[in-house]
């Protein structure tokens, strides 16, 4: 995700990082040395004169930006809501270490010495795992590193085995508190409290394993990108009677407008990879292993992650 105050002045044209021109500039480019060509030519291929007008560019161009907007806000409407599930997760595990310090009943004071045999420690350490594994496995990356020292043994041999390792914690975290009601260390309608919090927990990770497995319809975006590119590699033709020299510039303006409207729709659409535009999730688990770790009074050197080049990950 792009951190960063709003540009000014000429420096709104010099920047590169977290401008869609790293990922167009090649059919952008591309563009422009064919409108010179035509504009150098007169509009003629070989000896056929192509003579077209700016009205079917007219006719066109409206409709066409019309459905790249929709289809943006289509994508902007994913990236928002992934935003917002994690905004509830980080909510949910702040919610979970208030409930697991404050309702259940513990025999002793809280000692981290004991680590992982004290059901306090275990559960707000499960969440920290649940959070990083969740980021990896929205990823497509390996979440061994980051949850080995978070987990018991016998959760760590899971880790690779079962296909959704996330909904495994919150199973281990449904145990714990089924074994605290058997112990009669926690009442019952607390205890409904509590696993209101590991549904809520369940609902956010459901939802954004469907933003990321279910992408908008191909076919739709498929039409957008082939009328675009003909739209933007035709209108040299039909600007260069009427324009002359001016015919590249403009037709760079367009096509960029149009290119990068596309192309940060295909961007956005998936809000949970690791490019400069996606959700800072890295960030996001950092936050939330903080507030875990100081709810439990924990002494550690984590800080939160700061962006490096304007890009917070």
């Amino acid at each position: 995700m792009i951190v960063r105050g709003r540009p000014s002045g000429l420096q709104l044209f010099f920047v590169l990082r977290g401008s869609i021109l790293r990922q167009i500039w090649k059919v952008l480019l591309v563009n422009i040395i064919i409108a010179i060509l035509v504009t150098i030519n007169h509009g003629d291929l070989f000896a056929l004169k192509i003579t077209l007008t700016a009205i079917p560019f007219t006719l066109i161009g409206l409709p066409l930006a019309i459905f790249l907007g929709f289809r943006n806000n289509a994508a902007y409407d994913r990236y928002w809501e992934g935003r917002k599930r994690w905004g509830d997760i980080v909510v949910d595990s702040q919610n979970l270490a208030r409930q697991c310090m404050n309702l259940i009943k513990h025999s002793e004071p809280l000692q981290l010495t004991r680590g992982l045999d004290d059901m306090r420690i275990r559960m707000i350490y499960r969440t920290i795992a649940y959070v990083h594994a969740l980021r990896h496995l929205l990823r497509n990356t390996d979440a061994r590193d980051e949850v080995r020292l978070l987990l018991t043994a016998n959760e760590w041999a899971k880790v690779g085995t079962v296909a959704n390792f996330p909904n495994y914690l919150l199973n281990q975290m449904a145990q714990d508190l089924r074994t605290s009601l058997d112990e009669n260390r926690i009442e019952p309608c607390l205890a409904a409290n509590i696993d209101t919090t590991l549904t809520s927990f369940l609902s956010a990770a459901a939802a954004c394993e469907r933003i990321k497995s279910t992408p908008i319809p191909f076919s739709y975006t498929l039409m957008l990108h082939r009328t675009a590119y003909l739209y933007c590699f035709l209108l040299p033709f039909g600007l260069v009677d009427s324009l002359g020299f001016m015919t590249p510039f403009v037709v760079g303006i367009v096509a960029y407008t149009f290119f990068g409207l596309d192309a940060l729709g295909d961007e956005i659409e998936e809000p949970f990879g690791d490019s400069p535009n996606d959700l800072a999730l890295s960030a996001i688990c950092r936050n939330i292993e903080i507030n875990m770790r100081d709810a439990l009074g924990e002494q550690h050197d984590l800080k939160p992650l700061q962006p490096v080049n304007y890009c917070l990950m």
